[in-house]
């Protein structure tokens, strides 16, 4: 584990292991198979991108969605880490140069798609990887797509067994954030996990504050959501058709709020055009249905708003996920109505699926509207929902402002027999009516004014009243005829309830007040005026090295380690590397950029010299110029007498990669070759003749060098003598 540590620290720049990524990281790395269940923003990741810096061999990652894969080899590429993705966005020769450096050992980690994994010709390239440079283990990422029952169901992934079958002895990792009780008997089942350990975490997510809202006019709410605080911040809105989709963000950008629309029917080439907007520039917010969100690792997204009901908790859970990913305050808000609960029905019945797929679509959307209709803390029926227990968390709705509870016994009966009464042919509204004693054309037509419930409900108004029958549709008193165009039925539980057996408590109709608590917000709101103003400063230079790199700016660096730095206002290389989030490689790149700005910063604050840093050891650099830390490090240690091997054990790294330091470290002549090229000059001599072979054709491959003298002598060692020419 101390290898572990020392990558987390040099080159992830991170102090120390969260949750279980030590355990899961120490078991992978010592050939054991895993099932991860963490939460999002939990570090996923690193359990398998460590183990794959650890283990022999390559890192093979199987990824469902093609934005992952950019974001995450990006985010690997500026830790100096050597990574790549193959995938449809690559031309055929990109395709194949990929192919030729990952089996020439150019990379420590590999995405793939699941639909290319199981082509034959890719499980070919597998087993030729295998030999040499190795497997160091398969990742299979959002395993939860294995579950036929979820919403994310990708086929490929059940074909993923193939895998367990093919490359016995290579440890498998399969890794979710989202995955009931039942979803992971299906992973364990589908991916022939049998004999993985299983680390499961808890789901909850403290930084989210979950509200629910009653629905009135929902654009309007949603615009005084952001307005009352997340005016210029980052955030997903969920809508169920493609036509709100668009006029919500028609809506928002009408009224200052700066929004693009995504949904699965505009073309291919508008949709990564906002997808790039969204991960590049700050601010934005994603009008979107379900088709946008896996795989989309912005970890500044601010809120998370449902305009319409999802699925199931699982899919509230995991798209209400996407909000908060670095750790800050985050909020997940959704409106809802009876209408809501009536629109799911119709979907399930009018879906393709078997009758055993219904019913357990009605489940999870009962369960779903327990969770809206809760008059208890929303996280403990959402953990509840997993399997966990909490106590009430002090950050959600109900537990900021409980909601008042009523003995509606009485007002359920009403409604009840009144549905009864119109022959249970008609929907809430115009139930509604009958309670309330309208003069309706189309209670006139039915004869409607003549029953006994006419006028019985006008105790109540039409809001309490909808709220009366959202809840008894919530708790299973009524029943949507989907086929009856939504007309209300009693169903078999109403009867105990009609005929005086039972009592009922219901929530009360919420009046519209602001929460009693000033609503938590993001990373920089900690910050003083001064602060405030450094930290804008960092996220524009950010946003400019973003753009020149390509890349989205959460790439470069999190608002919450710019946070870090705009608090502390570091004035050397020292100071600075102790923000957590700083490894090696970003130190090489940026710490200038970054300190000349805090210099600037203290001088025009007038801000009191830094305290001294505690003594450093001379920065490599300067004694080995011409090589970056990370290579001037190994060849510091080389210098006090350690051997390739016991330098790659304390740094944490595969051998390949400390010969690929002192082939750097040759080239600037900073390194006898006879102190890592321990081969009599006989030997040496026909491997030079090869590679100069290789050069001169115009290649700059050593797979074909490495192929001649079948697999004698390592990558490593043939990148130091090739250093030599």
């Amino acid at each position: 584990m101390t290898r572990a540590l020392s990558l987390l620290n040099d080159v992830f720049g991170y102090p120390e292991f969260r949750g279980p990524q030590a355990d899961i990281i120490d078991h992978v790395v010592g050939g054991g198979d895993a099932l991860a269940l963490m939460p999002t923003g939990g570090g996923k990741s690193l359990c398998y991108q460590i183990p794959s810096l650890l283990r022999d061999g390559v890192g093979v990652v199987v990824s469902p969605l093609i934005a992952l894969m950019h974001d995450q080899v990006a985010a690997l590429t500026e830790l100096g880490i050597r990574a790549a993705y193959l995938n449809s966005s690559l031309s055929m020769d990109q395709a194949n140069a990929a192919e030729r450096t990952l089996l020439e050992g150019g990379y420590d980690l590999i995405y793939v798609a699941p639909e290319r994994l199981l082509m034959p010709r890719f499980l070919s390239l597998l087993d030729r990887l295998r030999e040499k440079p190795g497997i160091a283990l398969f990742a299979i990422d959002e395993a939860h797509c294995v579950s036929q029952w979820g919403h994310d169901f990708r086929p490929e992934y059940i074909k993923l067994s193939i895998l367990a079958e093919r490359f016995p002895g290579i440890p498998r990792i399969a890794l979710t954030a989202t995955a009931d009780s039942d979803t992971r008997v299906e992973i364990v089942e589908k991916l022939s996990l049998q004999n993985a350990r299983q680390f499961v975490s808890s789901s909850d997510r403290p930084n989210i504050r979950y509200r629910i809202v009653d629905k009135a006019s929902a654009r309007h709410q949603l615009l005084e959501f952001i307005r009352d605080g997340h005016q210029g911040e980052a955030g997903i809105v969920y809508c169920l058709s493609r036509k709100k989709v668009e006029e919500t963000a028609q809506f928002l950008n009408a009224n200052g709020i700066n929004a693009l629309p995504y949904h699965a029917g505009m073309d291919a080439i508008t949709r990564r055009r906002h997808q790039d907007r969204f991960l590049r520039e700050d601010g934005i917010v994603m009008t979107a249905t379900i088709a946008f969100g896996m795989g989309i690792d912005k970890p500044d997204v601010r809120f998370v708003a449902h305009l319409d009901l999802p699925k199931s908790i699982e899919g509230y859970y995991q798209e209400t996920g996407r909000a908060g990913r670095d750790g800050e305050p985050a909020e997940a808000w959704m409106t809802y109505g009876l209408a809501d609960a009536v629109q799911q029905r119709r979907m399930i019945e009018e879906g393709e699926a078997d009758i055993a797929h219904k019913r357990l679509s009605h489940a999870r959307l009962d369960e779903l509207l327990a969770l809206c209709e809760s008059a208890t803390c929303r996280r403990q029926r959402l953990l509840a929902y997993f399997g966990e227990t909490s106590p009430p968390c002090g950050n959600c709705d109900i537990c900021l402002e409980p909601p008042q509870t009523w003995d509606g016994t009485q007002a359920a009966r009403q409604a009840l027999s009144c549905v009864y009464r119109t022959e249970q042919r008609f929907g809430a509204g115009h139930v509604i009516d009958v309670l309330l004693g309208h003069d309706t054309e189309r209670i006139r037509q039915w004869g409607h004014q003549k029953l006994s419930t006419y006028g019985i409900g006008r105790d109540f108004s039409d809001k309490e009243w909808r709220a009366v029958f959202r809840q008894l549709v919530a708790l299973g008193y009524l029943e949507v005829d989907v086929g009856g165009f939504g007309a209300l039925k009693l169903s078999p539980a109403a009867r105990p309830l009609l005929k005086g057996e039972q009592t009922l408590t219901l929530r009360r109709q919420a009046d519209k007040k602001k929460m009693k608590e000033t609503r938590r917000v993001g990373p920089a709101q900690a910050l003083d005026a001064a602060g405030q103003i450094l930290f804008e400063r960092l996220r524009t230079w950010r946003g400019e090295t973003a753009r020149a790199h390509g890349v989205p700016a959460y790439v470069i660096f999190h608002d919450a380690t710019l946070a870090a730095i705009a608090a502390a206002c570091p004035r050397d290389v020292a100071a600075l590397s102790r923000i957590p989030g700083l490894g090696a490689k970003k130190l090489e790149h940026y710490a200038d950029a970054i300190l000349e700005r805090c210099r600037a910063h203290a001088a025009e604050h007038l801000m009191p010299e830094a305290p001294p840093a505690a003594p450093e050891p001379p920065p490599s650099t300067s004694s080995h110029p011409g090589l970056n830390d990370t290579a001037s490090l190994t060849l510091t240690l080389l210098e006090s007498g350690l051997t390739i091997a016991e330098v790659a054990a304390q740094r944490g790294l595969k051998e390949t990669t400390i010969y690929s330091h002192c082939g750097e470290a040759i080239a600037q002549g900073l390194l006898d070759p006879q102190d890592v090229i321990q081969l009599d000059h006989e030997e040496v001599e026909p491997i030079l003749a090869a590679i100069r072979e290789q050069h001169e054709s115009g290649e700059m491959r050593l797979k074909p060098v490495f192929e001649r003298f079948e697999g004698k002598y390592d990558y490593g060692l043939l990148r130091c003598i090739a250093a030599l020419l």
